[in-house]
């Protein structure tokens, strides 16, 4: 349930009202990060209006777990109690749910329970990989460790999200520009040029055909036109289920340029954290199937499990990673041979960081050239759409001569 916190400080008298996603008013004002010298009132926000604001404030973010876990860690490491810490990063996450999530958590600690344990409730908001790492550094004793590099991690995918996003607002805006120009002439000038089409008793192109089919739909269906856009927020919202899905994750391997991206998004986060459990002092075993875990491409699940198999039998990490190499692609080559180099002298955590940090930078900079990859396939598309409706509707006008004025046999 949404709840209103209205926080006044007691020296200026100055309100300011945050939204704190929870069920109870104490884990409000928890969620809320009221001072000592604030007092606050709690109001249930229902009905209609709570379904307003859920649609107009800012959702759980990426932003939000790298400000929360890299503070936690920092509190961690000042030896913080945990319950201290978690309420202080209260004021440096921003969404109503993350502010919520900790109260919860709070309460839940303050009742004997582990962080693990009261973060397995939230898996909207902390998935398997980052469970997993948080349970490894409870089990290690590393867990101020291990929420820096979530932290970290987060901080650095936050960067990679927003350069992918600014590179795609361009050839956004132009796909829903088409489409509603295409809307529009169905409503407006196709009905026209198709009654002077019938009236001629002209054979029409498929193309034209189509277009007034389309056209037809939305005279007698006024609603259809919604739904293009219907599906598109509908495929933005679940795009995390649809990107699980294993031929999705397989499609996205064969397009250029997005494989580059797909292959090397997953093996920093998995190196990374292979080698962040490592040099924690977790056992091989259980740090391979963490990261099998860790890992959002099912093709480096696979990989890793793979591995955990092969060390569990007696053989060595260059070993399985030489007879499951083919799940990475075309950079196994060369990360077996790191990893062969990495047994030889003995710097297995230094070989996997390396291995993470030459991805990172290379992601960085595809990242940074998305508006260059993408302005190519939007002037195709938008080239595709205007050349179909030029052929549509342009296209029966140039035969019409032969209709009005037939030739003399």
């Amino acid at each position: 349930m949404l709840k209103k916190v209205t926080i006044t400080n007691v020296n200026s008298g100055k309100s300011e009202v945050t939204l704190v996603d929870t069920d109870t008013q104490e884990k409000a004002l928890i969620g809320s990060g009221v001072s000592s010298n604030e007092t606050a009132t709690v109001e249930d926000i229902v009905g209609l209006d709570e379904t307003i604001h859920r649609l107009s404030s800012s959702k759980a973010s990426v932003d939000d777990s790298a400000n929360f876990f890299s503070g936690l860690a920092r509190c961690l490491d000042r030896n913080i109690g945990i319950t201290k810490g978690l309420q202080l990063q209260s004021n440096r996450v921003r969404s109503a749910r993350y502010k919520g999530v900790i109260g919860d958590l709070v309460t839940s600690i303050a009742a004997g329970e582990k962080l693990s344990e009261a973060m397995a409730k939230h898996s909207d908001v902390f998935p398997d990989q980052i469970l997993s790492l948080i349970i490894a550094g409870e089990e290690a004793g590393q867990l101020a460790r291990v929420c820096r590099r979530i932290g970290m991690s987060s901080r650095k995918s936050s960067k990679i999200i927003n350069k992918l996003k600014n590179g795609l607002i361009y050839p956004a805006v132009v796909i829903v520009l088409a489409v509603i120009v295409v809307i529009v002439m169905s409503f407006t000038l196709v009905p026209a040029m198709a009654k002077l089409f019938e009236s001629f008793k002209a054979p029409l192109p498929l193309g034209t055909k189509a277009l007034i089919a389309l056209s037809d739909l939305f005279m007698h269906q006024p609603y259809m036109a919604a739904l293009p856009f219907v599906a598109l927020y509908f495929f933005f919202k679940n795009w995390g289920r649809i990107s699980e899905q294993h031929w999705v994750q397989d499609l996205a391997l064969k397009i250029p340029k997005v494989s580059d991206i797909v292959r090397k998004s997953a093996s920093a986060m998995s190196f990374r954290t292979l080698a962040m459990l490592v040099d924690a002092n977790v056992r091989l075993s259980s740090a391979l199937e963490i990261t099998a875990k860790a890992t959002w491409h099912y093709h480096y699940k696979t990989f890793f499990n793979k591995l955990c198999e092969h060390i569990a039998v007696g053989r060595t990490m260059h070993e399985g990673f030489i007879m499951e190499g083919h799940w990475l692609g075309p950079d196994a080559r060369m990360i077996c041979g790191l990893i062969e180099l990495a047994a030889e002298t003995g710097t297995g955590t230094e070989m996997l960081n390396e291995i993470a940090d030459d991805y990172e930078e290379e992601l960085d900079g595809l990242a940074g050239q998305i508006d260059k990859l993408m302005e190519p396939l939007t002037i195709m598309f938008l080239g595709t759409i205007v050349g179909f409706l030029i052929y549509a509707i342009y296209g029966p006008i140039f035969s019409l001569g032969d209709v009005i004025l037939p030739k003399k046999r």
